[in-house]
């Protein structure tokens, strides 16, 4: 049920600077993430850092770090390696967050629910990415729980290289894999559940996975590949359905390897690459067959090439992608830890070229950087390039019209009144509006000359909806060329309401 929430906001109109908890001018909706990879402790929390409370600092610091970046969205590894950043009923804590597998952390809390909460209180999405068939990191190693699945269940499980997965043919591996995500999408608020490019395992030379006991099992007298491409299918399907019936406006996103097919094994859908693995054909994910089916909300492949690239050209792959989204929404994921590896990427013109590339290109609405620390030190000025420019504006991630395109409610204005200052002017309001499930509120200044009412870029400011303090940057010279200003509500699923329209001249008092 939705309740009204009394929120005063005091709009301050200065010139040109911005003053802390303000609103920021805005350009069209666009996804900006950033992925925090927490197996082997590689963004967070550091290696060694096993106090919660320094957790909490670093994980706040590293929000605080891409805020500034202008991202709006963290896709956190909380399932690393069948175990847990988050209190289950199934599996073991991970060590990569105490240290020792099955060891709650100290103090104690719920690492989830922590980063959800600070995530949403900047006005970020939360995406929670979770591995499906890895189980064990390396069999060497590894810190293993006396209550780890591999251990109450062996039969459920193949070891391939240093690692061990489950098997994705086996039915009851597949049943347990479903009630694990189930249980994360019904107890956490989550904006997304996501899954990367670690569906059967790359292969490694000369070893065949083993799954020969499944297949004669289950083979159903179908071949190899394409059993274990139906295997892949089943449990994505599987899984779209179970999130969408605990809660129908969770996302279900994957992010594979770059190249879904090459031109030389399908002529007519692959693309025009080489790349020595693929998805269809040695992964056995079919991307676009779960694109086709309405499977999946979004796909993010990892185009981690450069432009020019002889095996896998990053304009080839962004074209072809752009070609085969099937209506649903498309991040492109960036290579900003290639950052300094090789010439192509020691050039400081590289990524923000590929920025202007996939926002010059059809049918793309965002993108992911791979990975979170790779911006501590500003690579190539790489950060600088995003606050300055490319993510100078601040935005709401792009909506998803299949999960919701109902209208919020416009908010209701009970009183506002416009005052002259010394060297601006002050607005200052009382607004109503439905809290429940608003994520920000914005507001448009329109000019006189501006017919219809299309604001410039600099002219549209967004607040966070769970702040009653606001502020707005304009001088006093220039307001004689402003005629009116709108305010609308953004709901929790990107999806804006009308604007509430007033004129400047009935404000004054």
């Amino acid at each position: 049920m939705l309740r009204n929430l009394r929120l005063t906001g005091f709009l301050l109109l200065l010139a040109g600077w911005l003053l802390p908890n303000t609103a920021f001018a805005q350009a069209k909706p666009e996804f900006r993430a950033v992925w925090v990879a927490t197996v082997d402790n590689i963004d967070w929390p550091s290696k060694g850092n096993y106090n919660s409370d320094l957790q909490k600092i670093e994980f706040t610091r590293l929000l605080d770090m891409h805020l500034r970046n202008g991202i709006n969205a963290v896709i956190v590894q909380v399932r690393p390696v069948s175990d847990a950043f988050y209190p289950s009923p199934f599996e073991p804590w991970s060590e990569f967050l105490t240290g020792i597998q099955g060891k709650p952390p100290e103090p104690y809390y719920d690492p989830l629910a922590f980063m959800i909460t600070e995530a949403h209180k900047r006005g970020m999405e939360f995406h929670a990415w979770m591995n499906p068939y890895r189980a064990v990191f390396n069999i060497g190693r590894s810190s293993i729980a006396a209550n780890h699945i591999t251990r109450i269940h062996p039969e459920w499980f193949l070891t391939y290289g240093d690692k061990k997965y489950f098997d994705p043919g086996n039915k009851d591996a597949q049943q347990y894999l479903t009630n694990v995500v189930k249980d994360v999408v019904e107890r956490y608020a989550i904006d997304a559940i996501h899954f990367d490019d670690y569906f059967y395992p790359y292969k490694i030379p000369g070893k065949e996975f083993p799954d020969h006991a499944s297949f004669r099992k289950y083979g159903n007298g179908m071949n190899k590949d394409d059993w274990r491409r139906s295997n892949t299918d089943s449990i994505i399907s599987r899984l779209n359905a179970v999130i969408k019936k605990a809660n129908p406006k969770c996302q279900f996103g994957i992010s594979p390897f770059g190249v879904w097919r090459n031109q030389d094994k399908d002529p007519v859908n692959g693309s025009k690459t080489n790349g020595a693995q693929t998805n269809y054909d040695d992964l056995y994910a079919d991307i676009l067959l779960w694109l086709q089916k309405g499977w999946i909300d979004y796909v993010a492949p990892q185009l981690y090439w450069e432009f020019g690239h002889r095996i896998a050209p990053y304009e080839v792959l962004l074209d072809w992608w752009s070609k085969n989204t099937f209506g649903k929404n498309l991040y492109i994921g960036l290579a900003s830890y290639r950052a300094n590896s090789n010439t192509a990427w020691k050039d400081h013109t590289q990524l923000p070229r590929q920025i202007e590339a996939l926002r010059n290109t059809p049918n793309i609405q965002g993108m992911i950087f791979y990975n979170s620390s790779s911006f501590v030190k500003n690579p190539n000025g790489w950060n600088d390039s995003l606050r300055n420019n490319y993510f100078r504006l601040p935005v709401y991630p792009a909506p998803l019209a299949w999960i919701d395109s109902i209208k919020p409610e416009a908010p209701q204005i009970n009183s506002i009144g416009l005052r002259k200052r010394d060297s601006f002017y002050q607005v200052k309001g009382n607004f109503l509006y439905p809290w429940q499930n608003i994520k920000k509120i914005a507001v448009y200044v329109y000019e006189d000359n501006k017919v219809p009412l299309k604001p410039e870029l600099e002219n549209i400011f967004y607040f966070n909806a769970d702040s009653s303090n606001f502020v707005l940057i304009f001088p006093i010279d220039p307001l004689h060329k402003t005629k009116k200003f709108g305010v609308s509500t953004i709901s929790r699923y990107n999806v804006e309401s009308t604007q509430q329209l007033f004129n400047w001249q009935d404000l004054e008092d």
